[in-house]
């Protein structure tokens, strides 16, 4: 056995010595969950470590940076790019059991654990008439640390932001098993370096996340949602920046191609407009008190009747519910156009919204493959599904193909690879268009001072690696859209 391999194993039984064996899990059935994030890509690892406090964190880290032992930390594994995957082996520290949530009413703070579910923070905060408003789509299972990671978005960063946004303070370990404190309860920080920021969005590769201070805003009295059809994406793109320019903040602004209408339309059976089909849409809500409202409420018809070729307001809940079915349908619906999906969520700016659209055209026509495309228009962060059959070389060879143009292009474009997934190991190949030698020398110093000896999520941001050598799992995940047929 080599040395490495006897050094691991010696730490490994340590930790057993210090947690137990309930908390330190050595079998198979217990590590295959969580050998794999949404990506699918599986890595063996030697223990998962089921984390319950603050105190199992840090023995943990103290033993891992010791011993060298790379970890990953982990929530419920919803990331899409392998972030999640322990591919250098080692510990998955799974922090899932941690999910304590407070609110703090008097402040409008959110005191919560990195294994809090999103939709559970939501709920809580609404119960006292606050709002935390990131909604990642998988908000019912990811974890408020993974978001954290990830700098998680959503659908209604148009009007309120990311988790960034939103984040006072957190608390944790450095890979070292030191405890660290960024910030605190209060809203006013200027006390020495920034760390909080440079966690926020790291990936699990600076620290571990304990405990999260969260901002909190009033619950908005209502919303009001609008459904509007264009006659070409393009069009559909620069109104966007005609309601935009025009002062009007709508707290969600979504776009859906042609091609995901289509998907949404012919394959999962959505109607929407009577005697108008296969047209790209934008859905917009704006939220707020009920005077603002109407006068959103006219503005956004005007703009509808003067840029649309229809529109459909909601009036009711069921109502808003028919207009949102188009957009939660469209992508479970894709699998019909191919078993294998890219979800890209690059990023351009507004002002290069039409010059995006025209180029997927180019691209979907050299690479002769379905890429719906659907996403966060006021933000510019689109998620391009590049759809191909897995089990034909060729096609994945074509779809490889297309992922790289796609990229150099959104880069030349004044825009940039990813706007809330993350790099994880699927993005890295892409890192050298979105980021010059300066900028990758200056995060591997960051790197190399916060975790001298690399051991936390090794592998990720840095490393290329190759995600096409790689077969997926064969597993369906609690938050996968599964195919919707007629």
């Amino acid at each position: 056995m080599a040395a490495k391999s006897k050094s691991r194993v010696r730490a490994t039984n340590k930790l057993v010595a210090q947690l137990g064996e309930r908390k330190v899990r050595r079998d198979e059935k217990s590590k295959y969950p969580a050998s794999f994030d949404s990506s699918k890509l599986s890595f063996s690892y030697d223990a998962l470590v089921v984390a319950r406090s603050e105190v199992d964190v840090a023995a943990t880290l103290k033993l891992a940076n010791a011993f060298q032992v790379p970890v990953t930390t982990r929530g419920a594994g919803t990331s899409l790019t392998g972030s999640g995957s322990p591919i250098k082996g080692g510990w998955v520290l799974d922090v899932s059991r941690m999910s304590r949530i407070a609110i703090h009413k008097g402040k409008s703070m959110a005191v919560v654990q990195p294994g809090a579910v999103v939709q559970d923070i939501q709920d809580k905060a609404a119960a006292e008439g606050l709002f935390y408003p990131p909604d990642p789509s998988s908000l019912k299972h990811c974890t408020i640390g993974g978001n954290i990671a990830c700098n998680a978005g959503g659908m209604r960063c148009a009007k309120y932001g990311v988790t960034r946004d939103f984040v006072l303070a957190l608390e944790g370990y450095l890979p070292t098993g030191e405890r660290v404190s960024w910030g605190g309860e209060y809203k006013k920080f200027a006390t020495g370096y920034n760390v909080r920021d440079l966690w926020i969005g790291s990936e699990g590769t600076l620290g571990v996340v304990t405990k999260a201070v969260l901002r909190l805003l009033p619950k908005p009295a209502r919303t009001w949602t609008i459904l509007v059809a264009f006659e070409d994406d393009l069009q559909a793109l620069q109104a966007v920046q005609d309601l935009l320019l025009a002062g009007m903040n709508p707290s969600i602004l979504e776009f859906l191609d042609r091609n995901s209408v289509y998907c949404a339309e012919e394959i999962a059976g959505v109607k929407l407009f009577k005697g108008l089909s296969l047209k790209p849409l934008l859905l917009v809500e704006f939220d707020g008190h009920p005077n603002a409202l109407r006068d959103d409420k006219k503005q956004a018809i005007d703009w509808a009747k003067r840029l649309g070729l229809a529109y459909r307001e909601a009036k009711t809940e069921a109502e808003t519910e028919v207009l949102w079915s188009a957009r939660r349908k469209c992508s479970g619906a894709m699998f019909a156009l191919g078993d294998a999906k890219i979800n890209e969520d690059i990023v351009v700016p507004l002002e290069s919204q039409a010059k995006f659209a025209r180029f997927l055209k180019r691209l979907q026509k050299k690479w002769k493959l379905p890429m719906p495309t659907f996403g966060h228009a006021a933000d510019g962060n689109f998620h391009v599904n590049i759809m191909y059959h897995r089990e034909v070389a060729e096609e994945r060879q074509r779809a490889k193909g297309a992922v790289d143009d796609l990229m150099q292009k959104v880069v030349a474009l004044g825009g940039t690879i990813s706007g809330e997934h993350g790099i994880g190991l699927a993005k890295t190949p892409f890192m050298k268009y979105a980021r010059n030698d300066a900028e990758m020398a200056a995060m591997r110093a960051i790197k190399k001072a916060l975790d001298p000896n690399g051991i936390l999520n090794p592998g990720k941001l840095f490393d290329e690696y190759e995600v096409w050598s790689k077969t997926p799992e064969k597993v369906v995940l609690p938050w996968d859209k599964k195919p919707i047929l007629k």
